[in-house]
């Protein structure tokens, strides 16, 4: 199936070039070069210009290119697979910008547009030193002017750990209008820098971070900062519900971060196993070794689908991305973060090595990798927002209420994404999951097809299997349905567990929904005819579940086949065919002066 963002990010990763030739832009050498150095990748983000990837984060009603958030997920995929550290620093500016596509003007919306398309960098003015994650902490304050006609606002305060605080012309910045504060005490303003007395901010430190060394993580600080009454966004007061709806529509993309660090990491994985030789044996032989690879390549897919539900619900389950955000927000960042670690394990001292091709790049995709679960609101965060919602989502699944037309179009590949409708945006799902509403007639789906297809048979039980602990999950969530303040810790578990259920929901809605046209394709094809992926996903997905496994051996050897039937011939392993541009791998034990007798 070539199906059209698989196909328009294959054309991006061509443009950027062989990342394994030095004498590229973008390659892994500059990379590892700028992380040494803690310098911003200027050079790459130039080139990102040059193919237009600006452009995909404008929506097209404000004169941009972005009209599907799948496309959006793949193309920030493609640049995370190389680098994470230039997929945060540049993609930073989408983020930045979300809040006026939500609430903005569109006067707001075309000026804005015109300059991310033009290069601008925008940051996003959310988190401040003493208070985080408490938004509604915030002292960044406003006040009226009075020695004019009232036409500007004096901002005056800090934000810290800012991406692009320094860097970034405009900043989109969360500031207390009110002085009583509360949840209608803050607003949402467009602060144009350039256009601000340099005497009324300054810049603070970039701050040294553990992983993506390069980005412009800094903040900024204003005194008196005279702000055009113009630059609000929306309406007054309306500020933080701007901003909480705008992270719905970051979390989701920043699946495209984890999903790249994913590829990278296990095609560094598979490489090693291929070419390291222990006791006269390759690695990729030995059973411990391909259980890691077995383990780590299911994940990867796993995260993979429920990505593309995820980016395709921005559109056709808009009301409900306040479950499908805080779902995949948790999900993939601690899910890749496992799955580097027991890498990690497999290439042993390699996976700290600093320098060196190509192990050297293991270290850094990993450490950069583990600040993903911070951004746009941390592992805490998503699970609360997700026991915030108990209510309606338990009672949603026990009615099977839902967008399940939405689910529907999200899961079906093939199915066009009608225009997202910022205005359908809300804080809670009012009646649930319609993701989960469609669980139960995805697995009868899976258990008709068993019939004339055995394969298929043990891919229906875990599917049953499945329907049995959501059922159960969402009966232990209507006993923490009032949990607001005080949260105990038991309901984050109950949390972490429906994510998992959702994902397997998501992963059988998107099988039952697509394998048909794709199930002939001569490169992924064998992925989805007798429901492979889906079957593995199933099985780690119940573990974590506390069940027994529900995949044996034979499967994931089946699995590891074609990860390195991938790897052989330059494709991506992914759920849909994407060749990359890197010149083709080594053969097996070509690397010989690599053969201590010692454990990996």
């Amino acid at each position: 199936m070539d199906h059209a963002p698989y196909r328009r990010a294959e054309e991006f990763d061509r443009f950027l070039g062989d990342p394994d030739d030095p004498d590229e832009v973008f390659s892994y050498a500059r990379c590892a070069d700028l992380d040494e150095r803690e310098e911003f990748p200027a050079d790459i983000c130039r080139r990102f210009q040059e193919w237009g990837l600006p452009d995909q984060y404008v929506p097209v009603e404000h004169g941009g290119g972005l009209r599907d958030y799948e496309q959006v997920l793949q193309l920030i995929r493609t640049v995370a697979r190389r680098d994470l550290t230039c997929a945060v620093g540049h993609g930073k500016t989408y983020l930045g910008g979300v809040c006026v596509w939500v609430a903005g003007s569109a006067e707001q919306g075309a000026r804005l547009g015109a300059d991310i398309m033009a290069g601008v960098p925008v940051a996003l003015g959310l988190t401040e030193r003493a208070h985080g994650s408490d938004l509604l902490a915030g002292e960044v304050r406003t006040d009226d002017t009075t020695a004019d006609t009232g036409d500007h606002w004096l901002v005056s305060g800090e934000k810290w750990l800012i991406n692009n605080a320094t860097r970034g012309s405009l900043l989109s910045l969360l500031t207390r209008t009110r002085p009583e504060a509360g949840p209608r005490g803050f607003s949402v303003l467009l602060v144009d820098k350039r256009r601000l007395d340099t005497d009324t901010y300054r810049h603070l430190p970039k701050i040294r971070t553990h992983g993506i060394r390069g980005a412009d993580i800094s903040g900024i600080a204003f005194d008196g900062a005279r702000v055009p009454r113009g630059a609000l966004v929306g309406e007054e007061g309306a500020g933080l519900e701007i901003v909480l709806k705008a992270l719905q529509l970051t979390r989701t993309m920043c699946a495209a971060l984890s999903l790249g660090a994913g590829d990278h990491g296990l095609r560094l994985g598979l490489d090693f196993a291929e070419q390291r030789e222990l006791y006269g044996r390759r690695l990729i032989d030995l059973p411990q070794a391909r259980h890691v690879l077995t383990g780590a390549a299911a994940d990867v897919l796993l995260h993979e689908a429920v990505a593309l539900v995820a980016a395709r619900a921005v559109q056709t389950q808009t009301a409900e991305l306040g479950v499908t955000a805080a779902v995949t927000k948790y999900l993939l960042p601690t899910g890749t973060d496992q799955v580097l670690a027991d890498l990690a394990g497999l290439l042993g001292a390699r996976a700290f090595l600093k320098s060196g091709h190509p192990y050297g790049r293991f270290q850094k995709v990993a450490r950069d990798h583990r600040l993903v679960g911070l951004f746009d609101g941390n592992t805490l965060v998503n699970l609360n927002s997700l026991i915030n919602q108990f209510r309606s989502l338990a009672r949603g699944f026990r009615r099977g209420t839902g967008d399940t037309a939405g689910s529907d179009t999200a899961c079906d590949l093939g199915a066009p994404l009608p225009p997202l409708d910022p205005a359908k945006l809300s804080l809670v799902a009012r009646h649930g999951s319609g993701v989960m509403a469609r669980l139960a007639s995805c697995v009868e789906e899976v258990t008709r097809r068993a019939g004339p297809n055995p394969a298929l048979a043990p891919v229906a039980e875990a599917a049953r299997r499945l329907f049995a602990v959501t059922t159960a999950v969402h009966a232990d969530m209507e006993e923490y349905q009032g949990a607001l303040t005080d949260v105990p810790p038991a309901a984050f578990e109950v949390a972490r567990r429906y994510t998992l259920c959702w994902a397997g929901a998501a992963c059988l809605g998107l099988w039952t929904r697509s394998v048909d046209q794709v199930r002939d394709d001569p490169r992924t094809g064998p992925l989805w005819r007798d429901g492979l992926w889906l079957h593995t996903a199933l099985d780690r997905l119940l573990v974590r579940l506390g069940e027994p496994a529900a995949a044996d051996r034979e499967t994931y050897e089946a699995l590891l086949g074609t990860l390195r039937a991938a790897r052989s011939s330059g494709r991506l392993f992914s759920l849909l065919p994407q060749q990359g541009p890197e010149r083709p791998p080594l053969t097996p034990g070509a690397v010989t002066g690599d053969r201590e007798r010692t454990p990996c």
